[in-house]
């Protein structure tokens, strides 16, 4: 798969390409969902500011509302954390140069933004509960949306941001090649 497929002109080979289909033997074992973040990017500063983050997840019957929300939010700050702090940084002979909580970045309370949680509900036939398993289906969706988020703020500048974490710099970067 290309990215961005519908930007290649018309007729352009750009393979090669795989298309693999799979039919799980039982089906809605697992869990899926979606995601969205609202933010601001300031195109001075680099400096991303999350507004508003919604996940929408079906993880089957919902046995305990509470404990499954708090497993969602707490894998989205995950997810935000890595889309936006977390690196690991090393110098030109491979020593790690943030090796301590000091260094490393991590998200804060006053950095996370209001989590919006709902459910939707398709008990697993075959099941004794009809739940599907949780873990940590809010990690992997949020930095996604992030991503997305920041690239659509920056696409009227014609800039586009490629790697994780999205740092200031990196958005300064991306800005500054758009106008080259």
């Amino acid at each position: 798969m290309n990215y961005k497929q519908h930007l290649l002109p018309a007729g352009f080979d750009a393979g090669p390409a795989v298309t693999a289909h799979a039919v799980m033997p039982q089906p809605y074992l697992l869990a899926n969902g979606v995601q969205a973040s609202l933010l601001e990017v300031d195109p001075r500063t680099g400096f991303v500011r999350l507004l508003k983050h919604w996940v929408v997840e079906d993880c089957g019957r919902v046995i305990n509302p509470l404990l499954a929300d708090e497993q969602l939010r707490g894998g989205v700050v995950q997810g935000l954390g890595a889309a936006l702090y977390e690196e690991s940084l090393y110098g030109a002979e491979a020593q790690l140069l943030n090796g301590s909580m000091a260094d490393y970045l991590v998200p804060m309370a006053g950095e996370m933004p209001d989590i919006a949680i709902a459910h939707i509900e398709t008990p697993v036939p075959g099941t004794l509960l009809g739940a599907k398993g949780i873990g940590e289906a809010g990690t992997i969706g949020a930095a996604a949306a992030v991503g997305n988020a920041i690239n659509d703020a920056l696409a009227p500048l014609g800039a586009e941001v490629m790697a994780q974490p999205y740092t200031p710099e990196r958005i300064l970067e991306a800005l500054r090649d758009a106008h080259r």
